[in-house]
């Protein structure tokens, strides 16, 4: 019903087209990375296109964490590594979700807040700077998460902290996404790790993403399929 749907998704018609606006903007700015940093761009004035070539998430990943959240009926979502909020978007698909998302590069999250006011999405709050100052503050006074994704900073020791943070205040029936999962061997090593966690009760591997359930319902298993 979420991974491999019968029927087809909505077209996400307004998400998308503004997916390519940005695609086809060539205006320049000057980048700071706060994580990892790109793993193709390797200058600090970089095009707006080139940038949402790179970062912004697939469409169909976009589509099937929405479709996650409405199986899961999650209503408080957190997102880290805003990107210019394409994806944002689609976690906010439905007013009735209240969506925290938090970007490092302050004029990356200038472009996110103009997408947002493009889309008339008002649920969702954006928390700029350093995300290992800003999430630690955030966590001390959020109610519990039902979701979070775990899209920033693409090292070992980061992820891991951010994992520590956010399972502090995620629900008991709540879940966590982590990106590009297979990307390099920290990210390798921090999912291989994540998934064995005691309050992990079962976990997916989609090859680009991984998803980890916190439901103590579930028999502790891991799988891997095709998406």
């Amino acid at each position: 019903q979420v991974i491999k749907p019968r029927n087809s998704a909505s077209p996400y018609v307004l998400f998308e087209n503004l997916r390519t606006k940005l695609l086809n903007d060539a205006r320049s700015n000057a980048i700071e990375d706060m994580g990892a940093g790109s793993a193709y761009l390797k200058t600090s004035t970089r095009m707006i296109k080139d940038i949402a070539r790179t970062s912004l998430t697939p469409k169909k990943y976009c589509q099937l964490y929405d479709r996650l959240i409405q199986f899961m009926n999650c209503q408080n979502i957190l997102e880290l590594g805003t990107s210019f909020g394409i994806n944002t978007l689609y976690l906010a698909n439905d007013k009735a979700r209240k969506v925290t998302t938090f970007e490092g590069a302050e004029e990356i999250a200038f472009i996110a807040n103009t997408t947002f006011e493009f889309a008339g999405a008002s649920n969702i709050r954006l928390i700029k700077g350093n995300i290992d100052k800003t999430l630690p503050d955030f966590v001390l006074s959020s109610t519990p998460l039902d979701m979070a994704l775990i899209d920033a900073n693409h090292r070992y020791q980061p992820t891991i902290k951010y994992f520590d943070l956010i399972s502090s205040i995620i629900s008991a029936n709540g879940v966590v996404v982590m990106d590009d999962i297979h990307q390099s061997s920290e990210m390798e090593h921090a999912w291989h790790e994540l998934r064995s966690r005691a309050e992990v009760h079962a976990s997916v591997d989609l090859f680009k993403c991984g998803i980890l359930f916190f439901d103590p319902s579930l028999n502790k298993q891991h799988v891997v399929i095709e998406y």
